[in-house]
Parts: C-alpha cells; structure tokens; sequence
C-alpha cells in the first residue's frame, strides 16, 4: 500500500516527491508536472528544475486542484502525469516521411485540450496514413493514459511531437517545403478547393476558439468544411478526419 513517505503511481498519475523524483530519475516519460502553488520547499524546486530538463511541463496548482486530482490524498504537493510513451520531434516526424517516400502529411492541434479529442485525432491520423501529430507545449493535452486508451493503440505506431512555440514550428515548416493548411469556418477557400496532394501539415484549432491567432496567421491557407446543416460547426476531431481523408482521397487519386 502506497504511504505518506513514497507516494503512488497509478493509471499514469504519479503522486508524491519521492514517486515523482524516482521516475524522473529512472528516465519515465512525464506529460506534466503539478506543483503545489507558493511552495518554497528545496525538494519541489528540484523536481521542477529536473521535469523542466526533461521536457516536461511544469504548472502551479493551488492545494484543492491537487486534493481532487489525488487518488491517495497523500500527494505531498505533487502530481505527476506520465505520458504513455516519448515524444518525437518535428526532424523525426518529416524524416519518417522521408522513409517511406511520401510527401509529408502531418496533424497540428492548437490547443486541443480535451483528450478524448487530442486521442480521436491521433487515431484518425494513424489510419489515413499520416506521418505524425504536432502539439504544443501549453494549453494543450498531452499523451496520458486517457490520449493513449482514446487513440486505441494509435499512439503506439504514430510519433506525436510537443513543441514550444506552434507559429515558429510552422514557419520552420514552410522553409521545408510543407504547405500549412488552417481548418476555419471562414476560409479562404473550399476544402475541395485545396491542393493537398503534395508536402501537407493541416492545423486543427480548438472547438471552442479556432485557431489562436499567431497560429492562423502562420498558415499558407485557410480551407472551409461545406456544412449543409443548422449546425455550423464540427467537432475538432471529426475536422481532423475530414480533411485527412481529402488528403488521402487526392493522393490516392493521383498515384
């Protein structure tokens, strides 16, 4: 039975300093850090300072956050949320592309921050045979187990990068040769419109805002989902899915 002393781990959430600083040390992919909010205390400093040197997203949570997250009540001002497997970078993603002898089609998600949804997109993304998903560091769903059990095992096959800064990681992109397309109920033009035959990455906002600004203004194009209905918007997962199977239905078409 997990004590005050050690912490636990349970179903990706990790809890208490010695349970965080154990995994860290033992090199456990973590999605996120959460911290006790104005805690001064050397041990918490070291964790922060080692999850940041790791890659891991470091937030400050006040105490009752951290008592419903707790599946013990004995987090100690800490939980942890191990990620179900590495993160990949950007170089990984166009290189498996290259690999394959494929023109790079790639998923980005601006803060999608529903992981049922961030699991949805990456399902749908392995299954049309695209070569990776992007995501940024905040503001943003990680791999957690709830991403993992969602994508069905998806997460498994397809590499899924965090990256800090989404607009310069487009614009890093572009020099590469991938066109951005941006999913917007007022683009610029139809999504049967939209040449997606060659180097593609396909950016996804969240259903609630759209894409952030900087993000939109990054895009080589804003492409339009026809909807014929009273509801005027999809959820972001089933725009995922319609846009990579017109990516998929145009490449097909012309090999």
């Amino acid at each position: 039975m997990a004590n005050e002393t050690w912490g636990a781990v349970s179903d990706g959430l990790i809890e208490g300093r010695n349970a965080v600083i154990e995994a860290l040390r033992a090199g456990t992919p973590i999605d996120k850090i959460y911290l006790a909010k104005g805690e001064t205390d050397k041990t918490l400093g070291h964790i922060a300072s080692t999850a940041r040197a790791a890659g891991a997203v470091v937030v400050e949570a006040d105490r009752r956050k951290l008592d419903a997250m707790s599946a013990t009540g004995a987090h100690q001002g800490v939980v942890a949320l191990a990620a179900v497997r590495e993160y990949a970078s950007v170089a990984d993603i166009l290189a498996r592309a290259k690999e394959r002898g494929e023109p790079p089609l790639l998923v980005v998600c601006d803060e999608i921050s529903d992981p049922h949804n961030l699991g949805a997109i990456i399902r749908t993304a392995e299954c049309a045979g695209a070569h990776g998903v992007i995501v940024p560091k905040r503001r943003s769903a990680g791999l957690t187990s709830i991403v993992g059990k969602t994508s069905a095992g998806a997460v498994s096959y397809l590499p899924v990068a965090r990256v800090a800064n989404l607009p310069a990681t487009l614009k890093e992109l572009q020099k590469q040769g991938v066109w951005v397309f941006g999913a917007a109920a007022d683009g610029d033009r139809a999504l049967y419109d939209a040449d997606l035959k060659n180097a593609a990455a396909i950016v996804i906002g969240s259903e609630g805002d759209g894409m952030g600004r900087l993000v939109r203004e990054s895009c080589d194009f804003l492409v339009s989902i026809p909807l014929k209905g009273r509801i005027q918007s999809l959820n972001a997962s089933n725009a995922a899915a319609v846009l990579l199977y017109e990516a998929v239905r145009q490449r097909l078409a012309q090999s």
